[in-house]
């Protein structure tokens, strides 16, 4: 797949149609892989989102109204389109965001799939009707929560669109998008896919911007009456604090992470099994898309019966992977997204070289002069106070541990203030189990890693946020119950 790609949607989008931002501002989105500027955006600010909130509040009543199972003929179709422009989108996913084509293909997939999903439940978010007493017909309405302000990250820019405008649009809500400002391309263009495929004008407004100006007025708007986050822990509770300082609107934060995958010495009695654990474990759950998932296995406990096996098998793997150019279908691994993680990736690896007894046992390095590229990272000998083992890092660099019994890793794999995911690889069915049961974390992985199914929620326990994304339990973020009470006078049930 070429690099040459066209990018024909750089304004925001309000009320249907493509605008310049009231104060005429433009930021600059840069491609990861050389670091040279893709295109100038239109900046939103408190302006633009106030008009965008005040073009989903006037449409909301009429998509909320709209007979349920057209909702879902407008998701299926939206779906559609974005099959009929999948290489499009797959192509403005690499140059913004670095990662290779492969993961890119894999993301909108995904998204396809979720929409599908979420148009099926369109006309089946039903309330019930209660027991009563007497003369008494007594039910519950579920209903849209109204105006949906979703903010979403740059590590999976269609994906986090997905997962927040989805559930808001089967369910009935309009919604502002504010995408990261180091990624907004792909929801640009997704946003002109919705119009065509039905949807009303202002039920989905998109406006780039930065954090601190777009995304703080969005999280303070008065008449926003949810939002939905994904983003770092810390900018998680600047949002619940603006909620608690506006209209208490509701708020589902799903943040950071410092996951802990334990591996048991049955899990890799030969090669054949120690070249699987190590596949799932460093290529799948630590260098997937550069490390920059907030579900990472960044903490690796190995039983000490095969650590050493484990380490040589997983440096050869680091050695070997193909870091470059995210358009060649060989590479494996892509740029950081931006240069502040850049940055920051690196400034952990020093971190770790310099912490006492600590192993670099392979990469560490800067890949090339250009772009933002950072070589698969492998520390050894680690042990659970270190920096590198407790905070996040948010790039592809690991810590192993060693341990000796489950009753022991299970208290250090927990002691964290996080509580995304976690995983065990054994072959015990009761290992497992007892895994699956004491760990503190929102999703658990079994002889697996990064498993994502539309039906399957996903959310954190802990300082990794509240609330879900996926499944049935996502419809809960974007509905409201109200408890209707009606008195028949002179009826007898």
């Amino acid at each position: 797949m070429s690099s040459q790609v066209e990018v024909k949607y750089t304004q925001i989008f309000i009320d249907g149609e493509y605008v310049n931002s009231a104060s005429g501002k433009t930021f600059e989105t840069k491609n990861p892989a050389t670091g040279k500027v893709i295109a100038n955006i239109q900046e939103g600010d408190k302006e633009d989102i106030d008009r965008a909130v005040k073009s989903a509040r006037a449409a909301s009543d009429g998509w909320a109204n709209t007979d349920p199972s057209k909702r879902a003929v407008v998701i299926q179709k939206f779906a559609d389109l974005m099959e009929k422009h999948f290489d499009q989108l797959v192509a403005l996913e690499s140059l913004d965001n670095g990662k290779p084509v492969s993961l890119s293909k894999g993301d909108i997939t995904l998204a396809i799939s979720h929409f599908r999903y979420y148009a099926g439940w369109c006309d089946k978010v039903t309330g019930k009707t209660m027991a009563s007493e007497g003369d008494f017909f007594n039910y519950t309405a579920i209903e849209p929560v109204g105006v949906v302000g979703a903010i979403i990250p740059w590590n999976f820019p269609i994906l986090m669109f997905t997962w927040k405008v989805a559930p808001a649009l089967a369910t009935g809500n309009a919604i502002v998008v504010k995408p990261a400002e180091t990624t907004p391309l792909t929801a640009l263009y997704l946003a002109r896919l919705l119009v065509e495929a039905g949807l009303p004008k202002g039920v989905c407004n998109v406006v780039p911007g930065y954090g601190h100006t777009a995304g703080n007025a969005l999280s303070r708007h008065m008449d926003v009456d949810k939002i939905a986050f994904t983003g770092s822990t810390r900018v998680g509770k600047l949002v619940q604090i603006a909620s608690g300082e506006s209209n208490l609107k509701a708020v589902t934060l799903e943040l950071g992470g410092k996951s802990p995958l334990i591996i048991m010495d049955d899990a890799a009695e030969t090669d054949e099994e120690l070249e699987q654990v190590v596949t799932t474990a460093i290529k799948v759950g630590i260098f997937y898309n550069q490390g920059q998932v907030c579900c990472a296995s960044s903490r690796v406990f190995v039983h000490e019966k095969i650590h050493d096996r484990f380490v040589e098998k997983a440096v050869e793997v680091a050695k070997k992977r193909n870091v470059g150019n995210p358009f060649d279908d060989a590479t494996e691994q892509g740029p950081q997204q931006n240069e502040v993680q850049f940055n920051t990736v690196l400034k952990y690896i020093k971190i770790g070289q310099e912490e006492d007894k600590a192993t670099l046992s392979v990469g560490g390095q800067r890949v090339g002069s250009e772009g933002y590229f950072v070589q698969p990272t492998i520390f050894t000998n680690v042990t659970d106070n270190m920096t590198i083992a407790k905070e996040e890092i948010f790039g592809p660099v690991v810590a192993v541990l060693k341990f000796g019994s489950l009753e022991e890793v299970i208290k250090r794999a927990n002691d964290t203030s996080y509580g995304l995911a976690a995983g065990i690889m054994t072959k015990s069915l009761k290992h497992a189990l007892k895994f699956s049961k004491e760990a503190k974390a929102g999703t658990v992985w079994v002889n697996c890693w990064n498993s994502f199914q539309s039906n399957m929620p996903f959310g954190g326990y802990k300082m990794s946020g509240f609330g879900r994304d996926l499944g049935e339990y996502a419809l809960n973020n974007y509905t409201k119950v109200k408890a209707v009470h009606i008195h028949i006078p002179g009826y007898k049930n």
